[in-house]
């Protein structure tokens, strides 16, 4: 995944990339050349971190109504000679998604652009499936010859073109050219949806994958020979284990799990968490401790790979155990896991990150402070976007930590992921009084809609901002039916409209 480069967060330019309901207000305040020349800098060069998790499409699609923004650099984005040397979705698929919502607001100028694109370029699926739900037919069936026309008529041209019926994400234009008479349409689009039916139905019946022969030491040599080769099986191998593992096979898999090969190691491992077997949690502490410590960087590294690019490591296979076994106990949630955790949360390591998620997420209201802890230390060690944030920022919000308040609020400043920022204001209006008529009213404006569905419900209506943008969400056509729920539901006894 790429790594975009996000502007300070006091900048236009920055409030604009993370999607905060700021950077509308700002950029309606700012001069017009400078707010659209931002904001095509966002459509243009994705900022997010996942696009395929956070929302920005509406919120600049909103932007550029608000600002009667042009779209002649999107269109010189989209046809430039770049598109057809970086064939990556996430060069042109935020820009066609605005382009999609402009249409749906009326914009003809974004409707032709999208059908111009979905003749010619790379990223032409997109926009197939933009133009699916806004497109009339018949601007839809003058598709159908240069869509067709991607895929040569032969026998390998014929498979890719039943592959993309088969996979498409909006069928409604492959079914209306499957109408047409035209043998050139109509008879080619029929027989790829006939083929990718019967593909589909081939799949369902092959059986596939490798199958360990069904015993406990098959699929332990299975796990490590796929080790051996690159490829982590300890999750499949735990499933197969909890089919043919009996009460006979525990002293077995209690050796494997201390003294195993380590891809046979780290299927036990998961196996015996899945099954809360009470000597997993001292394997998982053994397994810990088989990694020299790690600076704090490393330890805020979990979930998604527990140790990271990690200096000083013992060997890979010890790695890989410990990633397994902090990977496994973060899927426990027996109190035996959460009392192992208060001891675990003053590691340096990730298995303290582990713990600390923990304790967020199944702890008590005494482990309040351990929480806060390890919300602390996960942003003094790799910033307002460590991974390990987003159950921290859950727990303080669930178990009321007032005095988290101050670090939720840097959190939700700073942080580049507007999906991370939406949990944030979750958790402040849990525990920061003020957040009523402070970022409750930005987050009106925010880009993903569960944060706006989160201001809609807390957002202080004597602010008189508050109140025309509550009637306009509930106005719009294009604003999502949790938010509008919301927002009806305030208007009602607030605002007496």
């Amino acid at each position: 995944m790429f790594e975009p480069a996000i502007a300070p967060s006091g900048t236009l330019l920055g409030l604009l990339q993370r999607g905060r309901g700021d950077g509308t207000l700002h950029a309606l305040a700012a001069p017009r050349a400078e707010a659209l020349a931002a904001l095509d800098r966002c459509v243009l060069a994705d900022p997010r971190h996942d696009w395929r998790v956070e929302n920005r499409s509406l919120y600049y699609a909103r932007l550029y109504l608000d600002l009667h923004g042009g779209l002649e650099a999107i269109e010189a984005h989209l046809f430039a000679p770049e598109d057809h040397l970086d064939t990556e979705e996430h060069r042109t698929g935020l820009a066609l998604a605005v382009l999609g919502h402009l249409a749906s607001y009326g914009r003809h100028d974004a409707l032709l652009l999208l059908r111009r694109y979905a003749a010619t370029g790379t990223n032409w699926a997109w926009a197939l499936d933009e133009l699916a739900l806004r497109d009339d037919d018949a601007g839809l069936r003058s598709l159908a010859e240069p869509v067709l026309a991607r895929f040569p008529q032969d026998e390998t041209g014929d498979t890719e073109l039943a592959g993309v019926v088969r996979d498409a994400f909006e069928p409604r234009p492959w079914r209306l050219w499957a109408e047409d008479q035209r043998d050139a349409v109509g008879a080619r689009v029929r027989a790829a949806q006939e083929h990718g039916s019967f593909d589909r139905w081939q799949r369902q019946m092959r059986p596939t994958g490798p199958r360990p022969g069904w015993s406990v030491r098959a699929v332990l040599d299975w796990a490590q020979e796929g080790y051996e080769r690159g490829a982590d099986l300890a999750g499949p191998a735990a499933r197969c284990l909890a089919a043919v593992a009996g009460p006979e096979d525990r002293p077995e898999l209690l050796a494997a799990g201390r003294d195993g090969a380590p891809g046979a190691r780290a299927a036990v491992l998961h196996h015996l968490a899945a099954g809360r077997d009470p000597a997993v949690l001292d394997l998982v502490e053994a397994a810990a401790d088989g990694v020299h410590p790690l600076d704090a960087a490393a330890a805020a590294a979990a979930p998604g790979d527990p140790y990271g690019d990690v200096p000083g490591a013992v060997d890979r296979d010890a790695l890989h155990v410990a990633r397994a076994a902090v990977t496994a106990y973060l899927r426990m949630t027996g109190e035996d896991a959460v009392a192992r955790a208060r001891a675990w949360v003053g590691r340096s390591d990730p298995l303290a990150a582990a713990a600390g998620e923990t304790l967020a997420a199944r702890g008590e209201e005494r482990d309040a402070q351990l929480v806060l802890g390890a919300l602390r230390a996960a942003i003094r060690a790799a910033g307002p976007d460590a991974p390990a944030l987003g159950a921290l920022v859950d727990g303080a919000g669930r178990l009321g930590i007032a005095c988290a308040a101050p670090v939720l609020r840097h959190v939700y400043r700073e942080t580049a992921s507007s999906q991370l920022r939406g949990r944030t204001a979750r958790a402040l209006a849990a525990t920061d009084p003020s957040f009523a008529s402070g970022f409750a009213v930005e987050c009106l404006w925010d880009c993903e809609e569960t944060t706006r569905e989160i201001a809609a419900q807390h957002a202080e209506t004597a602010d008189v901002r508050v109140a025309e943008r509550l009637r306009r969400l509930a106005a719009d056509p294009a604003e999502e039916v949790e938010v509008q729920t919301a927002v009806r539901n305030r208007i009602g006894p607030d605002l007496q409209v």
